[in-house]
């Protein structure tokens, strides 16, 4: 199965509560690369690439991690780079 990316934005009460550490291992989980980071305005930013299936899994998991936090889950699909060789929590 080729390779996609998706940019991602999580808004609601998702800073200071473990949310990038979440994201990272769920990331990691599923075989993903790209990054996660704390937004200025409070919403967390990722960017995950890997197969289809497994962005799906990413996503649900970390909307199930944080389902009382999570207000909001915006996401487009972006091209993938093929210098990505894993998964960040930038700051």
């Amino acid at each position: 199965m080729a390779e996609t990316a998706r940019h991602i934005i999580f808004t609601g009460r998702v800073q200071g509560v473990g949310f990038r550490f979440v994201a990272f291992r769920a990331a990691n989980r599923c075989q993903l690369t790209g990054w996660v980071c704390n937004c200025d305005d409070g919403s967390v930013e990722m960017i995950a690439q890997g197969r289809s299936d497994g962005i799906d899994d990413c996503i649900r998991d970390i909307q199930q991690s944080f389902a009382g936090c999570i207000r909001e889950t915006k996401i487009e699909q972006v091209l993938p780079d093929p210098n990505r060789k894993d998964f960040k929590i930038t700051f």
